[in-house]
């Protein structure tokens, strides 16, 4: 699993220990946390549930008279070096 999988994977395992249900999904460039808010979540819980996210590069709160609130945190997978920049497969 890449840094960034690890990374997302302490989040969404932090963020459940305050019991918020999440998901977890690797793509190209990052790897996504996404957390549905209760609208019961209690202060004491929103400081930890900010701790938490702010480990993330990236993080915000979609809220909607539909589909009530989402938390989400991305982590950024590192770039390739210059090495490694041509892929497995590129030869020197």
């Amino acid at each position: 699993m890449p840094a960034s999988g690890v990374s997302a994977a302490a989040i969404a395992a932090r963020l459940s220990a305050v019991g918020l249900p999440t998901r977890v999904e690797e793509h190209a460039w990052f790897t996504s946390v996404e957390a549905e808010v209760p609208e019961s979540l209690s202060a004491e819980s929103w400081r930890e549930v900010l701790e938490v996210v702010a480990e993330a590069d990236r993080f915000g709160l979609l809220a909607t008279s539909l589909n009530g609130r989402t938390l989400w945190a991305v982590v950024s997978k590192a770039a390739p070096t210059a090495g490694d920049a041509g892929g497995p497969s590129h030869q020197r």
